[in-house]
């Protein structure tokens, strides 16, 4: 799977790109189950993204800091690499791999379709 992910992005990337440059994101994720807040992760990530009209990738990693509520926080690498293919004008299909690397590394995907009216 991960290598046909690679293969897709390469594509896109070879692909005349109407959109390309790198980027900054700080991002902050927070928890909570019913009323008891478990905690946050904050993203200090650099990335690159680039695309056309049909389809975009990026590729975006770096420090993110995770505070457990009542705990102390740390900080570990982060990555993300995601795209999206535009299937016809009103339906995208998207995609992301996420990893967090400590003394366990943890992996992650998401997939979805989006349907615009």
């Amino acid at each position: 799977m991960i290598k046909t992910a690679s293969a897709a992005i390469a594509v896109v990337a070879l692909a005349a790109p109407a959109m390309a440059g790198p980027y900054v994101n700080v991002e902050n994720n927070a928890g909570w189950a019913g009323s008891t807040y478990g905690g946050s992760a904050t993203d200090l990530h650099l990335g690159y993204e680039s695309g056309n009209d049909v389809a975009s990738f990026y590729l975006q990693g770096g420090p993110t800091y995770v505070q457990p509520n009542g705990a102390d926080g740390e900080t570990i690498l982060t990555g993300k690499l995601g795209g999206s293919v535009k299937a016809t004008d009103k339906l995208s299909v998207y995609g992301e791999l996420s990893a967090a690397f400590d003394d366990v590394n943890s992996y992650g995907s998401k997939i979805g379709a989006k349907y615009s009216f």
